[in-house]
């Protein structure tokens, strides 16, 4: 299932490998987002992509435009096929790194981080955002295309609405995907039920994987559902089979 992308969310290497290992041919790749790659480095990258993998390296890069265009050129480096900026960096900034992108012979996709899913209108208000989640999220989206990038991350509840304004192509990353029959069958194990409950709960803005495809997403993040299940590669068959019956 090429749209389904797995979060490698984990604590170490050798967890993060054992985990792609199993889950190998039954998702189209792997996230490597901030706790991973501060634990385990660069590394961990090159040693999924030697394996074959399609890692979506997913650091959020938000900084000065020559520090974030150094960034996707080193991220490239290690092979990743898809990086994320933050598009709160803004215009020159998002254009700088599409620019450095272009600059590669091997070139990977740059989408822009819209909204975080942990955050709601309360949220953005305290941090002076009095706009809507979702006025907030399609401002972004233009800001993004204007700067053509590939596309933008954003959650689940705002894929339409990015879809009509951006066009068929613009691409659509979506985290924040919850339920799916495998991931809700059981708890996960070693007593990790609550943790996930309340890990849970900071996505405040989420949708199933079946409804997500509907609404226009290109490519769908899982993390805990599948990571925390007691199978998790039938739970990722599962979530693919959901996402099959809506796109038949």
């Amino acid at each position: 299932m090429d749209c389904l992308l797995v979060a490698l969310d984990v604590g170490t290497a050798a967890e993060a490998l054992s985990l792609a290992d199993r889950l190998r041919g039954a998702v189209g790749g792997f996230k490597i987002g901030s706790q991973l790659f501060t634990a385990a480095g660069p590394e961990v990258v090159r040693t999924l992509v030697d394996r074959g993998d399609r890692v979506f390296l997913d650091l959020k890069f938000h900084d000065i435009p020559n520090t974030v265009a150094s960034a996707v050129a080193a991220a490239a480096d290690l092979g990743v096929w898809m990086l994320t900026v933050h598009a709160s960096g803004g215009a020159v900034m998002l254009d700088a790194a599409r620019r450095a992108a272009d600059a590669l012979g091997d070139r990977p996709m740059v989408v822009a981080v819209t909204v975080l899913t942990s955050l709601d209108a309360n949220a953005l208000s305290s941090i002076g955002v009095e706009r809507s989640p979702l006025d907030q999220v399609l401002r972004l989206a233009r800001l993004a295309e204007g700067a053509r990038l590939d596309g933008v991350v954003a959650s689940p509840l705002e894929t339409r609405a990015i879809r009509d304004a951006c066009g068929p192509d613009f691409v659509i990353v979506t985290p924040g995907i919850r339920g799916g029959p495998a991931t809700l069958a059981s708890p996960p194990p070693d007593g990790r039920a609550a943790a996930d409950r309340s890990a849970k709960d900071d996505q405040k803005r989420t949708m199933s994987a079946a409804d997500a495809i509907q609404a226009g997403s290109s490519y769908l993040v899982v993390g805990r559902p599948i990571t925390n299940a007691p199978d998790p590669r039938k739970a990722a068959e599962e979530i693919g089979d959901e996402i099959r019956q809506v796109s038949l």
